[in-house]
């Protein structure tokens, strides 16, 4: 069986919260113990720098997601754990992709095309407060991934388009100058790809509706007890194709459970006692964790020095790879 390779990463923007942690950092955990694959595992803090101009931010970011990839058992001896910021590779590569990228294809970005909606419908020019990070941002993603030809990225339905654009600016990239990257697939699990937040929309801290990971037990409680539902009464049936909580629910559970909880929204399940359920569910999951988060969280230096080795580990491939793509493009000595 042909190796495998999954990258995926965390803007160092916040903490941690139950939709990073289904749609991201979990199956990414996953992968990691499989033989047949090879794992890179990175802060985006380069791309955090898109979002935010907070520096204890970004620092307080960088060590609660850090901690909570190693509490969940990222076993960093056989996966590649590192911050994109200590790969000067990556920037490099940036820029090489960004000369031979189209800029018609930055321009159908969704986030880009978005944000030039909401300038357009606030009667602001159409690039009013749009920063080269927000526009570019595709191809810094695509030189996170094609940096370590991986094969598969773990995303959010959200994030699907930018794997589309990686691949487009691979081969484009190919054509010109031959086979040097791998073109990566987008990873989606359908259940648990784009989790919702407390008020059904997507869990996102620009909505502020998110629910931490970390949150000790009691507070984690009262934040799952707080999802918004509807006005429908114990006894009446409830649609679980409709429902945030369900959502949330079925991201945690096993397939048994999923069905048993339709069939008791089925049968009228009061929404009191499915939130508590769900509770249990979550909280089961990530007690063990939390205890080691915590002890992480209390010796920075220690996720430091993971940090550093990965970082060696990452610019072993990096390297003469991008030494390969310099001499590609005709970036050559000439002696």
């Amino acid at each position: 069986m042909s190796k495998r390779t999954v990258l995926t990463g965390i803007t160092t923007t916040g903490a941690p919260h139950l939709g990073n942690y289904v749609g991201a950092i979990k199956p990414c955990i996953e992968a990691s113990h499989d033989p047949n694959v090879k794992s890179y595992y990175f802060l985006a803090d380069f791309h955090s720098l898109v979002k935010s101009q907070d520096p204890q931010q970004m620092r307080q970011s960088s060590l609660e997601i850090a901690a909570t990839w190693l509490a969940l058992g990222l076993d960093t001896e056989r996966a590649i754990f590192y911050r994109q910021s200590d790969i000067p590779e990556i920037p490099e590569l940036t820029w090489i992709l960004t000369c031979s990228t189209a800029k018609g294809l930055m321009n159908r970005a969704h986030a880009y095309k978005a944000a030039v909606q909401e300038n357009l419908d606030a009667g602001e020019d159409a690039d009013f407060a749009i920063t080269m990070g927000l526009f570019g941002y595709p191809i810094l993603m695509a030189a996170d991934i094609l940096m370590f030809n991986s094969t598969h990225v773990p995303v959010g339905k959200d994030q699907v388009q930018h794997l589309e654009m990686a691949r487009d600016i691979a081969q484009r990239f190919n054509h010109h100058y031959g086979e040097l990257f791998a073109l990566p697939e987008a990873v989606v699990e359908e259940h648990v790809s784009v989790l919702p937040g407390k008020d059904g929309r997507k869990m996102s801290k620009s909505y502020n509706n998110t629910i931490p990971l970390w949150l000790p037990e009691k507070q984690l409680r009262k934040a799952i007890m707080g999802i918004v539902t509807n006005s429908r009464e114990p006894g009446e049936p409830k649609d679980p194709d409709d429902s945030a909580l369900f959502t949330i629910y079925a991201a945690f559970a096993s397939q048994a459970q999923r069905d048993a909880m339709r069939q008791a929204y089925r049968e009228g399940i009061s929404w009191g006692e499915a939130k508590q359920q769900t509770f249990e569910l979550i909280n089961m999951e990530l007690a063990e964790s939390r205890v080691r988060y915590e002890a992480l969280i209390a010796e920075p230096a220690q996720i430091e020095t993971a940090l550093r080795e990965g970082a060696g580990k990452a610019r072993a491939f990096a390297t003469p790879f991008l030494a390969q793509i310099r001499n590609a493009v005709g970036i050559r000595r000439l002696a």
